[in-house]
């Protein structure tokens, strides 16, 4: 493998700068950001702009980081896969070994520097982060099991309770809740992903449970997933985070997730064929605004104007 993928940075031209920002997924960093700077604001504290500022380039210097890291260590796979295969460690234009420095540098600047700018808690967080996404998800888990998203989705669930660390040197049950938000989104998130492009992880040999155990056994558990997704959902508008307004888009919003999800539930193959996999496919972009949603509400909720309506109505969260 290690030749492999020696072979690969030696075919192609030298890199332009795009390609080493495209080392560190900055669609994926944005989400991380986003997340990251909604558990950053909503916490109780007085942080500094300055200090929150530096908190979040350091926070998303290491979602970077563990991009160009699963990019290095995934590039014969990302080579067989249509959707991967123009990435810049597959089809030649960083080297391997480019990628994996870039990814090991910036993951010590990001650790380090939060730890200076924030506090050490919060940058032990961001160090366990990275080790998870890199190591037990990308080196592990990836190639080892269909759970790999299901396990692998912590990763993507630390950023916003990093961001309350920053703000407030502890977690505490928002912090928890806001990580269990994304942590049982994910799966249903990428196996409705799985389910419109199953030959390429089956291509790839990466045992997603589209590939292992079909697309009846996935719709099963997008659906079982999704529902345990909703008391979750719903339990953080009662908390300090939460409010008036975050509850009523939380009820509106997984009711229309769950009825995304019974409907794939109820969908059968020849039928998701025949269509194009159009149910699926709109559940996957839903999926992206239910996220969205839901940590812009809690910005929402940190608002005074909306403190003062949670106030009005006697809110538990207020």
């Amino acid at each position: 493998m290690t030749d492999l993928r020696a072979d690969i940075g030696e075919q192609q031209p030298e890199a332009a700068f795009g390609d080493y920002v495209q080392l560190l997924k900055p669609r994926v960093m944005s989400l991380v950001v986003f997340t990251a700077l909604v558990g950053l604001l909503v916490a109780p504290s007085g942080l500094h702009p300055v200090e929150a500022l530096a908190s979040i380039i350091f926070i998303a210097l290491g979602a970077g980081a563990s991009g160009a890291l699963n990019m290095w260590w995934d590039a014969d796979i990302d080579r067989v896969m249509r959707r991967t295969a123009r990435r810049p460690v597959p089809a030649g234009r960083v080297a391997p070994r480019e990628a994996m420095a870039l990814g090991l540098g910036l993951s010590l600047i990001a650790v380090l520097m939060l730890g200076l700018a924030a506090n050490w808690l919060a940058a032990g967080l961001l160090a366990f982060t990275i080790f998870f996404y890199a190591v037990i998800y990308t080196m592990w888990l990836k190639r080892l099991t269909p759970q790999n998203i299901v396990i692998g989705g912590a990763a993507g669930a630390f950023p916003p309770m990093i961001g309350w660390v920053v703000a407030t040197g502890h977690v505490g049950i928002e912090a928890l809740l806001m990580f269990a938000l994304i942590f049982i989104w994910t799966p249903p998130h990428f196996w409705a992903l799985a389910l419109f492009v199953k030959t390429d992880y089956a291509k790839a040999r990466v045992p997603m449970l589209t590939v292992t155990h079909g697309h009846r056994a996935t719709r099963v558990q997008i659906l079982a997933y999704t529902l345990a997704l909703v008391p979750v959902a719903i339990a953080a508008g009662f908390t300090s985070i939460g409010g008036p307004v975050y509850l009523a888009l939380a009820l509106v919003l997984n009711a229309v997730f769950v009825a995304g999800a019974l409907r794939l539930w109820r969908r059968t193959e020849e039928t998701a064929q025949l269509d194009g996999y159009r149910a699926e496919k709109r559940f996957f972009r839903f999926s992206l605004i239910y996220l969205f949603a839901h940590f812009a509400a809690f910005l929402i909720e940190a608002t005074p104007w909306a403190s003062a309506l949670a106030g009005r109505f006697g809110f538990w969260g207020a």
